[in-house]
């Protein structure tokens, strides 16, 4: 089992949701954050004053799946969040050792 860690443009999670959908993972967690990476943010003007942007809006999603649903999962993810520029993201896979579901106790794949 692994876990898929997901750092995507925040306009962008309707897509990433929608193509995981049309390939059976029905389970994602989804957090807003905030961050920078190579753009280092950027300069806005606000009522004539400029002001610099560090930490620019992004959405993380947390995904756990089997080792069958990894690769068709990541190919979604980079297909719909993929935007040509620079900001779209980053994809950070994990290896899960235990996954209990709490309703039930069952585990591993069957948790999921």
């Amino acid at each position: 089992m692994k876990l898929i860690t997901a750092i995507v443009k925040p306009f962008k999670l309707d897509d990433v949701r929608e193509a995981l959908s049309d390939i059976g993972i029905a389970g994602v967690t989804v957090t807003e954050v905030k961050g920078f990476g190579r753009q280092r943010g950027h300069t806005e003007l606000y009522r004539g004053a400029e002001y610099v942007v560090d930490f620019l809006p992004k959405v993380k999603l947390e995904i756990a799946v089997s080792e069958e649903q990894l690769d068709p999962a990541l190919d979604a993810i980079v297909s719909s969040a993929n935007t040509n520029k620079i900001g779209d993201g980053k994809i950070f896979v994990t290896n899960l050792e235990k996954v209990i579901r709490i309703r039930t106790g069952e585990t591993g794949n069957e948790a999921l």
